[in-house]
């Protein structure tokens, strides 16, 4: 059945496999500069802008949530984008401008300048997001969709990874060649991502786009939204009090809060992968609540008091989850609506935009109770558990109520 619904499509096995293929591997380029470097790679750059004094400690922060806000607002703007722009046109213009925002940045003219192109790049990583996977997917043969999403998002491991090697590197040339030196990077991989990009589905015409609208949302898709946005929420205390946590909280150090950051990055790096083929192999629905149960124990690790081990276990398994649960929800996307490409795509934005939201509120929300708490980082951990069990709980009970409807 498979085989003859690419068929129907008049494009056979050995076509698809070579496409998909060059497809996947743009896909990887883009999460890796839209999100990977444009995002975190601002973790390691902080101390050094500030240090030399480009901005104040608290300008420089400020700076760095640009970054976020812009995903927020990429996520929203993609889809209207993608019925205006063909799609590998905007996809490479959303690369483009991503690399551009590197080499701004390295000429800090004003608080103001580097806030537009930290938001500029912000907005480019969101809509890359939301618009390169459903572009590629199409392209792969369905029973290898889990590795290939996998491998997409895998760009984003390799950016929170060369966050914390690479950027040490560059910058003994100096700050403003190491932005440069990530732009000339962003810039290769959008060079060799460029002819990859499949044509995708046809642009509707303006009679058509204003037909598409987000799908009906069923049950189990309103529980995906929620679920991914409690997701978003488990994972922002490691993203923001792990390096503090070792550093200060543990009395360690920085040199060992940075081990530590990167052991978190080279479990983002095969985190996408590895979940992308348990999804084949057992479905994305299973998955993903295996996910959620092995998030809970993992980021209540450092509350527990399990020493070095448990920390370490806790950095690399939550690293790994945080672009590897990416493709297990954009699966899940697509099991829940089989064979519509458009709705899938808009099913995905409102998965992505749910994530921007809860991921701000509670990178906000966490750091004021850190705030009012004096510093208590068992709580924070134990918070980021306790969104992992709402989400393992919503799937569950929405499952057991969706069965008991069907059975009635």
């Amino acid at each position: 059945m498979r085989q003859s619904r690419w068929a129907g499509r008049g494009i056979g096995s050995s076509e698809v496999s070579g496409n998909g293929w060059r497809a996947t591997v743009s896909g990887c380029c883009a999460s890796l500069v839209g999100i990977g470097l444009a995002r975190f790679a601002y973790t390691p750059l902080l101390p050094a802008i500030i240090g030399a004094h480009w901005f104040a400690p608290s300008a420089a922060a400020y700076l760095g949530a640009a970054n976020l806000a812009g995903y927020l607002a990429g996520a929203l703007m993609g889809r209207p984008m993608a019925a205006k722009i063909a799609l590998p046109v905007l996809l490479r213009g959303l690369m483009l401008l991503a690399t551009a925002a590197f080499f701004a940045c390295s000429v800090p003219l004003s608080p103001i300048w580097f806030f537009v192109w930290r938001l500029l790049s912000g907005i480019s990583g969101g809509a890359l997001m939301v618009l390169a996977a459903p572009t590629v997917l199409p392209h792969v043969p369905h029973q290898r969709r889990g590795v290939a999403s996998g491998a997409i998002f895998a760009g984003v491991g390799l950016g929170i990874a060369a966050s914390g090697t690479l950027v040490p590197l560059l910058l003994r040339q100096g700050l403003a060649l190491t932005w440069c030196g990530l732009g000339a990077l962003s810039l290769l991989l959008t060079l060799v991502a460029w002819g990859g990009w499949p044509s995708g589905h046809p642009r509707p015409t303006s009679g058509q786009a204003n037909r598409i609208h987000t799908p009906q949302p069923t049950v189990r898709l309103r529980a995906l939204y929620l679920q991914y946005g409690l997701n978003a929420v488990g994972l922002v205390p490691h993203m923001l009090f792990l390096v503090d946590y070792v550093a200060r909280g543990l009395g360690e150090g920085l040199d060992s809060g940075a081990q530590y950051w990167v052991l978190f990055g080279l479990g983002a790096v095969v985190g996408p992968v590895l979940s992308g083929h348990l999804a084949d192999r057992t479905g994305f629905g299973p998955a993903l609540r295996l996910a959620f149960f092995i998030e809970t124990v993992c980021v209540a690790l450092p509350a527990l008091g399990t020493g070095t081990l448990g920390l370490l276990i806790s950095s690399f398994v939550i690293g790994a989850f945080t672009p590897g649960i990416v493709p297990l929800a954009l699966g899940r996307v697509h099991e829940l609506l089989p064979h519509h490409p458009k709705d899938q795509t808009a099913a995905w934005s409102t998965a992505t935009t749910a994530f921007a939201l809860f991921q701000a509120a509670a990178a906000y929300g966490l750091t004021f109770v850190f705030t009012r708490s004096d510093g208590n980082y068992h709580l924070i951990f134990m918070i980021g558990a306790f969104a992992f069990i709402a989400g393992l709980g919503t799937d569950l009970i929405v499952g057991v109520s969706v069965s008991r409807r069907r059975a009635a």
